[in-house]
């Protein structure tokens, strides 16, 4: 079983392996990991999650998510109808919209317990291409705000 701090040095590997740098990503006060590709907005952070479980404890979540736009103002029957499509095809990213927040996301989240440095790379990798992929999809799209 993978320990946060192991997660925490799988992040740090994979940041180095795509020629950034810990110093420039990482946020101590927020302990989460902030890049950019392209044109979309990276985070990766480690996160607990408030299930307890029967034994007490308490289960780590790696969420890589990137925000890729507003809400739009106009034909949200059409615009949600789009996103649950996508999330459909899209295997392995969610479109959200976190509560309180009128910007939808591509999220990636998976419980660290099992996890390797191969899974960590292709979870990050994979929302990024995504994140990167459909910002501007959906901002072409549904530029209306």
């Amino acid at each position: 079983m993978a320990t946060l701090q192991q997660v925490e040095g799988m992040i740090n590997q994979y940041v180095q392996s795509v020629g950034l740098s810990v110093e420039d990503t990482y946020n101590v006060e927020r302990k989460a990991w902030y890049w950019t590709l392209g044109s979309a907005e990276i985070e990766v952070l480690v996160l607990i999650q408030g299930v307890s479980m029967q034994d007490g404890s308490q289960r780590y979540f790696l969420r890589v998510f990137s925000p890729l736009l507003q809400i739009p103002a106009t034909d949200e029957a059409k615009f949600y109808r789009h996103l649950l499509e996508l999330n459909d095809s899209k295997l392995g990213v969610k479109l959200t919209v976190m509560p309180d927040s009128d910007t939808v996301c591509a999220t990636y989240e998976r419980d660290i317990n099992g996890i390797d440095y191969e899974e960590v790379r292709t979870c990050i990798a994979d929302l990024e291409f995504w994140a990167e992929t459909l910002d501007d999809q959906l901002k072409n799209q549904f530029s209306g705000r």
